[in-house]
């Protein structure tokens, strides 16, 4: 008898946590979503060169990039093990906020609404927004965004389609893409004149296509207008997971600009041609 209630009231404890959103213990296994298809912050290769680390959903395949290498940072600070699960964009949030993964370490910008969903640890990078066009389109000489104008699209549930594309009078804005690689194949195949991304993936995608060139105007009174929190870079985690929030702030805290740029120029240059 005294077996059973103890049974029945671990049960219900068990059950009232998961009606009250308790946060799973942590077992020190860092399980981390992405995409895996994101270059330069993530991507897919067949083997563990240049520090990969497998897929735990996707076997025979390896997963690297600067969200790699910032996850590996955060588990050699902590004495984790790494854990990486392949996902779609739009399942990230809502996998964090069930506990089917402990973070998304996957180029998130710290929206106001996706924090509103989960917590964020960073940022980990800074990533002003930009655009891509070809080389050879009469785009390319474009001093701000007033200077734009065709077809363009960007990626879906990003802030460069839904709050930057917006911003350009000239825009044709075309149905969003699903991924980042589908936005720039877009791109090169004449679909749109221009995209709308961040500098990092900028940064990777001409190293891909060399025939694109980046509108930066960083410089310019004729730029985006994006919130501070739409440029940095964070990690979402479950709401109310503290002590995971704040061991990996304890990590990103002691690293500088210099630090995560080092690490970016490091995953660009390894990253996957085409």
């Amino acid at each position: 008898m005294k077996r059973a209630f103890t049974f029945i009231m671990a049960l219900a404890m068990m059950l009232t946590l998961a009606a009250c959103g308790g946060v799973p213990e942590f077992d020190g296994v860092l399980t981390v979503g992405m995409e895996c298809t994101y270059a330069p912050y993530n991507w897919t290769q067949p083997d563990d060169s240049n520090g990969a680390v497998p897929i735990f959903n996707a076997s025979g395949s390896y997963a690297n990039g600067y969200d790699i290498m910032i996850a590996k940072k955060l588990c050699e600070a902590n004495g984790w093990d790494l854990e990486i699960k392949m996902m779609d964009w739009d399942s990230l949030v809502p996998a964090v906020q069930s506990g089917e993964i402990d973070c998304a370490i996957a180029g998130q910008s710290m929206t106001a609404k996706r924090a509103s969903q989960v917590d964020f640890a960073g940022p980990y990078l800074h990533a002003s927004i930009v655009c891509l066009t070809k080389a050879d389109s009469p785009l390319a000489s474009a001093s701000g965004i007033s200077e734009l104008s065709g077809r363009c699209t960007s990626q879906r549930g990003t802030i460069w389609y839904d709050s930057c594309l917006p911003q350009i009078e000239g825009a044709d804005i075309q149905s969003a893409q699903d991924t980042a690689p589908a936005m720039l194949m877009a791109l090169e195949t004449g679909a749109v004149d221009f995209v709308c991304t961040d500098i990092p993936t900028a940064q990777g995608a001409i190293i891909a296509y060399p025939d694109m060139t980046i509108l930066d105007f960083s410089n310019s009174d004729d730029n985006f207008t994006v919130d501070e929190e739409e440029v940095n870079i964070g990690i979402s985690v479950r709401k109310g997971n503290t002590e995971l929030l704040n061991a990996m702030n304890s990590v990103l805290s002691s690293m500088t600009d210099e630090d995560f740029s080092a690490l970016l120029n490091e995953a660009v240059a390894i990253q996957p041609i085409g």
